[in-house]
């Protein structure tokens, strides 16, 4: 991880913090930020996050990457954005790079996850390179499939996802923390199995990694209201909870897209978590991760808030494990497994907050809330006062 805006940072530092020296880059992937452009969002095209786009380019050309994949909302395609895409593809063809079109939205539903997800995926290679080519989904016929019946799953199921983790409301221990010992049961399905890495299959083309599948993580309960379990017990699942506008999972269906809330900047509300198909509450955290296809061994933020951003910002991993396959085909590399088991990181990171990130990672520690509105407020003020000066001055 380099800590750092990508406007701030060049190939050089790159190559250099990276350790890879002058070898040749085969792909580089990004995801610029996307709140500009959601389509929840207001889709503020004077964002000053939406030209971090632009800097994915720069990144890419100069690195010389042999191919390139960005990842963004589905919000970037239409609207007054889709100017803004159009735009992204001409400075990588002027870069020398030609882009995969039509470019193409991918709903990771497609690619074994339980949750409507869609993605702008935009692809390219250099000029004279092998272009690469978007993965197909699960079936040849799943986007007629997804058309005709959008709630019938392709893959796994919500229960098929979550049904063999424990209730989080039994341990006591999740109300101060967010892990617990547990004595798994037998996986119920393949897409548990996989989750919890119980072959050698399961772990794909990564490092096997040394952790306890005996320890529940990321899974601090959500403190409910008896009215507001009561609401949540009423609600059918596959519908929204009236009040608190709460999707309750569908068993045999799919999750509703996860969502990563706004930042800071924005007033750091939390996406709403949906209901649990079972239990009349919020699905945790692992759970969450469970319905975005990352593997029990991956623990996030210790708190809800950050580990449910974490998720909501990701790629779920069974997407971009296809389409780094279709990557990998295109540049002629057939990948291996590693046979050397790695331990995990250090765990007392998942518990900082921002203020002791930022001293461990040597960035600016983030303004506090207060200092943000402080901000905003003199700001407000300074646009009505210059209001008035120009109305003095112009009539």
């Amino acid at each position: 991880m380099i800590p750092r805006s990508a406007r701030d940072i060049s190939a050089r530092d790159i190559r250099s913090l990276a350790g890879v020296g002058g070898r040749a880059i085969d792909c580089v992937f990004g995801g610029p930020p996307c709140q500009g452009f959601s389509l929840i969002g207001h889709r503020a095209l004077e964002d000053p996050r939406n030209t971090l786009v632009l800097e994915f380019v720069r990144i890419v050309s100069e690195l010389d990457a042999a191919t390139f994949v960005f990842e963004n909302v589905k919000g970037l395609t239409v609207g007054p954005h889709r100017q803004l895409l159009r735009e992204l593809v001409e400075a990588f063809n002027v870069a020398g790079y030609e882009v995969r079109l039509p470019w193409q939205v991918l709903d990771a539903a497609n690619y074994g996850v339980p949750q409507h997800r869609q993605r702008l995926i935009l692809m390219g290679a250099k000029r004279g390179c092998p272009l690469p080519h978007y993965p197909r989904a699960m079936t040849n016929a799943a986007d007629a499939v997804r058309k005709a019946l959008p709630n019938v799953p392709l893959g796994p199921t919500c229960e098929s996802a979550l049904g063999d983790l424990p209730d989080a409301d039994f341990f006591d221990q999740l109300l101060d923390t967010d892990c617990a010992s547990f004595m798994p049961c037998e996986s119920r399905t393949r897409y548990a199995a996989e989750m919890r890495c119980e072959s050698l299959d399961h772990w794909h083309f990564g490092h096997i990694r040394r952790w306890n599948p005996h320890l529940l993580t990321s899974s601090s309960r959500t403190v409910h209201s008896e009215i507001s379990r009561r609401r949540f017990q009423e609600t059918c699942p596959g519908q929204v909870e009236p009040i608190s506008r709460f999707f309750r999972l569908p068993p045999d269906g799919l999750s509703n897209t996860l969502r990563a809330g706004t930042d800071g900047a924005r007033g750091a509300f939390t996406s709403p978590r949906p209901i649990h198909y079972r239990f009349p509450r919020c699905v945790t955290v692992r759970e969450m991760a469970r319905l975005h296809g990352f593997p029990d061994w991956f623990r996030f933020n210790a708190t809800k808030w950050h580990g449910a951003r974490q998720i909501g910002n990701a790629v779920a991993p069974p997407l971009a494990r296809a389409i780094a396959l279709n990557i990998a085909a295109s540049i002629g590399y057939a990948p291996t497994q590693p046979t050397e088991p790695i331990d995990l990181g250090d765990v007392d990171l998942l518990h900082m907050d921002m203020s002791q990130a930022a001293r461990y990672f040597g960035v600016v520690a983030p303004s506090s809330r207060r200092d943000r509105r402080s901000g905003a407020k003199k700001r407000k003020q300074h646009e009505i006062e210059r209001e008035r000066m120009l109305s003095a001055t112009y009539g």
